[in-house]
Parts: structure tokens; sequence; C-alpha cells
């Protein structure tokens, strides 16, 4: 990988690569040099009837590993070291502005 970033392991019949901070699309090329552009999303590999014949992930990371997986080219990616994990694939996002972080208004202003 470019960079000197650290290359992900590589499973018998998955990719796998690392998410960048934040990342939410696939950054993966196609043949032609196309950019997939499909969602991440969070994968539950145990629940995965399909997974279950093939076993290899399992055996690689574990019954409880953090994976997202693209939607459309089914890339595994694992979470950044400096991500937080166990949240969403967006990250924790900023406080709502629509009434939940703001003090009520007082009787003098609520009948203006």
């Amino acid at each position: 990988m470019a960079d000197g970033a650290m290359a992900a392991p590589q499973l018998p019949k998955h990719k796998v690569k690392y998410k960048t901070p934040f990342q939410r699309a696939c950054s993966e090329k196609d043949e032609k040099g196309k950019l997939c552009g499909g969602h991440l999303k969070r994968w539950f590999y145990m629940a995965d009837i399909l997974e279950q014949a093939c076993g290899d992930v399992r055996q690689a990371f574990g019954e409880k590993a953090e994976l997202y997986r693209c939607e459309h080219c089914r890339t595994l990616y694992l979470p950044s070291p400096e991500e937080p994990t166990g949240r969403n694939v967006a990250g924790l996002g900023k406080p709502s502005v629509f009434g939940l972080t703001l003090a009520p208004k007082g009787p003098e202003e609520k009948q203006q």
C-alpha cells in the first residue's frame, strides 16, 4: 500500500482493506479504473448463511470482530485505529440544534 500504510490480512475468498478515518464509501477500483463508491455497512458475518458455509472470516477475525462490507463489490473493510469503534460508519456526529440541546423558552418568550 502507498504512503507506508499497514497492509490488511488477505483472505482466500475475500478482499480486505483498512478504512480511512470516517470513510463511508468504498474506494475499490475495478479493472477499468472506475471507483466503486458503494456504501460501507457494518457486516454481521455470523448471521450470514453464505459466510457460515465459507468460514474464513470467522477463522481469521473471531466471532465478534467489527467489519464493514461494501454493498456493491463486497470488499471487506477493517476499522482504522484512529477512529472510534462501535458507533457507526459516519462517526460520532454533531449535537442537535433543533431544541434538544437548547434551553426551553420562558413564559414571556412564548407569548411573543
